[in-house]
């Protein structure tokens, strides 16, 4: 017999009654039945219960072990009682007498349970990972992301994509965040960077004549940490094709994707239709570039009903350029009670409140408008918007103006709120959208323009669309989005080297820093580059999805904290003296 297991603890079954077999795992709980023992024995594939009375050559052994522990088990399989079956586990039907025991692994006291799914502070759990993950929620998440990357795999495959490996050590890039740099030992002075993307590389492999890459690629980013987001390395499903237009790129991702989520999904429907949405019209209707299209709500601009109203706030606030006034519609919101429980949201999230109308039954029976907004502007705007909005009596509407930058977010963010609390949000489902039309740059905080996405894309309109208001500019320029969350984002690349140093020289890179920062691309693009374009998409994010959790830690194996740091293997760490000096670094004290 093996030296450890015969079997694993999920693959015993009635015909293995009258066996003698061998299991080893760990003590997932013990109970003490007044001289009969009975010990859930698990491994990674399920459990088997072991059973000991004190006829039992194992027993006194057994009396000691202890949750955790790990230890082999020789016995007997016996078929369990028709009322003791357990129909939840594959080995429901048997139990196993135990005839010897061998502690091959003791553990000390825990510092947080494995049996049960209680809720322990997230920094016990990354301290003591290794613990954490052997909880069997913790452990089906993680068993998702490396079946959700074989399948992903194999449908690139599939579609003729070839996969290959870009380099980890590059130079830096601008891709949004910053760099996390690597000191040269052999250049002092110099250093490296680990990839935000393999943009570059991936451009090049088309330059080369490649045609159809993909990738499952290792990122890098320094970045502030955010419940969906890693703060410093992700795996993407990269990809890149030639000859392709934007639709191209979307024919090619959407069985992929539309496949993993019907697939992995358990069940939960996936909506086929992806509609793509401008970028501008995402802010407008949804406030976010990231719509969650579960919730039908759709935000309208009404500014023209409160143009020299009664309502002198709005009133005046429209006498400013760039101004105007959204409603969020509030299908059977109509109540008092729900119109100030979310002006009273709009408060918390630091805006002097949300104005409201509803629609109520009056005493002659006909239908009313009610609320502050309503007797200020009178019943014939109060009943235009109504007529806008499509709504009726036992609906409301909330409004928010100004610029809108300024109130977008908010607005966003109470669209999802009144849709999940009056039950307008689907559940269960999937809801794709692609957002199209970025724009090409943005204006800065101190006044600058800079590129608002990835500076490789090309330009809508081309080289002429450059000599006018870059902030006009439209970039072929893509996300995707999918129930809230950004799941993948690309482009059609610029691959024309006068373009490109147009692009760059907008956003105050001269020609000569392009050629010191991108040199390799742009000299590639000088000798015959193919039109060429592609995206990438966040598995981790997709798996995040796919598990049903909003916290990405949930399902990578080892993450870092909201701090960045690695609680387990304690990092970051202070570099030795001697290190610094082979690198010829040294670290100035922090400031007071």
């Amino acid at each position: 017999m093996h030296a450890y297991r015969s079997h694993t603890c999920a693959a015993l079954n009635k015909t293995h009654v009258g066996e003698t077999i061998r299991l080893s795992g760990w003590v997932h709980r013990v109970r003490d039945h007044g001289g009969v023992l009975f010990i859930d024995l698990r491994d990674h594939y399920g459990i088997t219960q072991v059973l000991a009375d004190s006829d039992s050559p194992a027993f006194a052994a057994l009396e000691k072990v202890r949750a955790e522990w790990v230890i082999r088990i020789d016995g007997r399989v016996k078929a369990r009682d028709a009322a003791l079956v357990n129909p939840k586990i594959p080995t429901g039907e048997i139990e196993v007498y135990a005839t010897g025991m061998e502690v091959l692994g003791p553990a000390e006291e825990l510092p947080l349970p494995v049996f049960g799914d209680q809720d322990y502070p997230e920094e016990t759990r990354l301290t003591y990972r290794f613990l954490d993950l052997r909880r069997e929620t913790m452990h089906q998440n993680m068993m998702l992301p490396p079946n959700v990357v074989r399948w992903l795999r194999q449908k690139m495959w599939d579609q003729g994509f070839n996969e290959f490996q870009t380099p980890i050590i590059t130079a830096s890039s601008p891709e949004g965040a910053r760099d996390f740099l690597v000191p040269s030992r052999l250049h002092p002075g110099k250093f490296y960077a680990l990839p935000q993307a393999p943009q570059q590389f991936k451009q090049l492999i088309q330059v080369a004549g490649f045609d159809r890459y993909f990738q499952i690629a290792p990122c890098f980013r320094d970045e502030d940490p955010r419940a969906d987001r890693s703060p410093t390395d992700f795996y993407q499903l990269d990809l890149e094709m030639s000859f392709v237009t934007q639709d191209d790129v979307f024919a090619a991702v959407q069985p992929v994707l539309q496949g993993l989520f019907e697939h992995f999904g358990e069940g939960r429907k996936v909506y086929a239709d992806w509609p793509h949405i401008a970028y501008r019209d995402a802010l407008k209707w949804y406030g976010s570039d990231k719509p969650d299209l579960r919730n039908p709500i759709k935000m309208q601009d009404v500014s023209e009903h409160f143009r020299g109203s009664g309502f002198a706030i709005f009133a005046k606030l429209l006498e400013n350029e760039g101004t105007e006034i959204r409603a969020i519609p509030a299908p059977t919101g109509g109540s008092r009670k729900f119109c100030d429980r979310m002006n009273a949201f709009a408060q918390q999230q630091g805006l002097p409140g949300m104005g409201y109308i509803f629609w109520r039954k009056a005493e002659d029976g006909s239908m009313e408008a009610a609320g502050p907004l309503a007797k200020n502007i009178g019943p014939e705007r109060t009943e235009a918007i109504r007529l806008q909005l499509g709504l009726g009596e036992g609906d409301a509407a909330f409004f928010l103006g100004g610029k809108a930058e300024q109130f977008e977010a908010v607005a966003g963010r109470a669209r999802n709120v009144i849709g999940e609390e009056l039950g307008l949000t689907e559940k269960d489902c999937f809801r794709f959208a692609w957002i199209v039309d970025f724009p090409m740059y943005e204006k800065t905080d101190d006044g600058k323009i800079d590129f608002s996405h990835n500076p490789f894309s090309m330009p809508q309109g081309g080289l002429e669309a450059l000599n006018g208001d870059p902030l006009k500019v439209y970039a072929y320029q893509y996300d995707l989005a999918c129930n809230g969350y950004e799941v993948i984002s690309g482009g059609i690349r610029n691959h024309k080297p006068e373009i490109m140093y147009k692009a760059f020289e907008l956003a105050g890179y001269p020609n000569s820093e392009v050629d010191k920062r991108f040199g390799g691309m742009v000299k590639a693009f000088k000798y015959g580059a193919p039109p060429h374009g592609g995206c990438a998409a966040g598995i981790d994010r997709l798996v995040m999805l796919l598990a049903d959790t909003s916290n990405i830690r949930e399902v990578i194996m080892f993450p870092m904290n909201q701090r960045a740091e690695d609680l387990l293997m304690n990092a970051p760490s202070e570099p030795t003296n001697e290190q610094l000096r082979e690198l010829r670094l040294r670290v100035l004290p922090k400031e007071a």
